[in-house]
C-alpha cells in the first residue's frame, strides 16, 4: 500500500490548479466583496465561513460518489479523469481567449439586507456553478484509483478550503478596491494569460500521470 494518501505529483498539480481557481473572480469571491461593502467586514468573513461550509458538504458528497465509482468502474473512472483533464485544458484556452477579448461587465451579486451572511454564503456556494464543475470535472483527474479515496479527499479538501478561505477573505476585506483592480484591462489581460498557461500545463501533467 502506498505510504502517502495522495500521489505527490498529482497533488502538486492540484495545488496549482486550485490556487488559480481560488483567486479567479467568480460568484463566491464577488459575494465576499458585495457583503463586505454592504454589511461590513465582520459579516463578510461570516459569509466566507458559510461558503466554505458548503464546500465541505460538496467534498463529502464527492467522496461518497467518487469512492463508489472507483470501486465499481475503475476503467470508466479513468475515462472521466481524461475528460476532466480536457476540461482543465479548455478552461486554459478560455482564459487565454478572454485575456485578449474585450472584458465583459462583471457579474453582479445582490446581498439581501436582514439575512444571515452565514446562510447567504452557504446558499451561494452550494449552488455555485463553478463549484459544481469543480467537483464533477476538475477533481476526478487528481484521484489515484490505486489508493483509498477517503484520505485523498481529506487532503484535497484541506487544500481547497484553506486556499478558498484565504482568497475569499482577501476579497472580503479588500472589498471594492480589489474588485476594481481586477477589472482593469491591462491587469486582467496579464492575469488571464497567467491563468490560461498554468491550466494548460496542468492539463498536460494530468494526462501524463494517468
Amino acid at each position: 500500500m502506498p505510504a502517502l494518501p495522495v500521489d505527490p505529483h498529482l497533488y502538486s498539480t492540484f495545488l496549482g490548479v486550485m490556487a488559480v481557481m481560488a483567486i479567479t473572480p467568480g460568484p463566491a469571491n464577488l459575494f465576499a466583496v458585495a457583503t463586505g461593502v454592504e454589511k461590513g467586514r465582520g459579516s463578510a468573513l461570516i459569509g466566507v465561513l458559510g461558503m466554505n461550509a458548503a464546500t465541505l458538504v460538496w467534498f463529502g458528497a464527492a467522496a461518497v460518489g467518487l469512492g463508489a465509482l472507483v470501486k465499481a468502474f475503475p476503467a470508466a473512472f479513468k475515462v472521466i479523469a481524461v475528460l476532466g483533464a480536457l476540461y482543465v485544458a479548455w478552461l486554459g484556452v478560455k482564459a487565454l481567449r478572454g485575456a485578449f477579448a474585450t472584458a465583459a461587465d462583471p457579474d453582479e451579486v445582490v446581498v439581501k439586507k436582514g439575512r444571515s451572511a452565514l446562510i447567504d454564503g452557504f446558499a451561494v456556494q452550494i449552488a455555485n456553478p463553478k463549484a459544481i464543475l469543480f467537483f464533477t470535472a476538475v477533481l476526478p483527474p487528481f484521484i489515484d484509483v490505486n489508493r483509498p479515496v477517503a484520505p485523498q479527499m481529506a487532503m484535497f479538501a484541506m487544500a481547497a478550503i484553506g486556499m478558498d478561505m484565504v482568497s475569499m477573505s482577501t476579497y472580503a476585506l479588500s472589498g471594492a478596491a480589489l474588485s476594481r483592480r481586477m477589472q482593469q484591462p491591462r491587469f486582467r489581460k496579464g492575469f488571464g494569460v497567467f491563468v490560461g498557461l498554468l491550466l494548460m500545463v496542468a492539463a498536460v501533467l494530468i494526462v501524463l500521470r494517468l
